[in-house]
């Protein structure tokens, strides 16, 4: 459960590459503004998709955001191939926040395991398994 109080508010954002079916809802969580990035399909593929996640986000002062497993590349989630890793790094650069909605267990990965979890502990970066836990992992600041 959240230690607060949050609103859905009814405005929806697409993005401007209409080759991504993706849209931001934006919740309101005391005075901060989280994004809830959600489409069909992956739309997250490269650093430059991630990196334009961001701006989307930022252009509605939303500086938090929810994405889920199903709409990025499964090379995100192979640490050897570096994405996850120059990804959050830039969103980390700029003080962007970041949930990670989904099950993580299919990768089967040690090396993975022990980045989510080191992640987790920063509070920055979030893998959650949950919507509701994400909205409750930003009221936690």
């Amino acid at each position: 459960m959240c230690n607060g109080s949050w609103n859905l508010i009814p405005q929806i954002y697409f993005s401007n590459d209409t080759t991504k079916k993706m849209e931001i809802t934006i919740i309101q969580l005391g005075d901060e503004n989280i994004a809830e990035v959600k489409g069909s399909g992956v739309f997250i593929h490269n650093l430059d998709d991630g990196l334009q996640i961001m701006v989307d986000c930022g252009a509605q002062e939303a500086y938090k955001a929810i994405i889920y497993q199903e709409n990025i590349t499964d090379d995100f989630f192979e640490l050897k191939t570096k994405l996850a890793g120059e990804i959050l790094q830039k969103y980390t650069q700029y003080g962007f926040d970041i949930a990670i909605v989904g099950d993580f267990s299919k990768y089967n990965s040690k090396s993975l395991n022990d980045f989510i979890y080191e992640s987790n502990k920063s509070k920055k970066i979030n893998f959650v398994g949950t919507r509701e836990e994400a909205i409750a992992r930003f009221s936690k600041r």
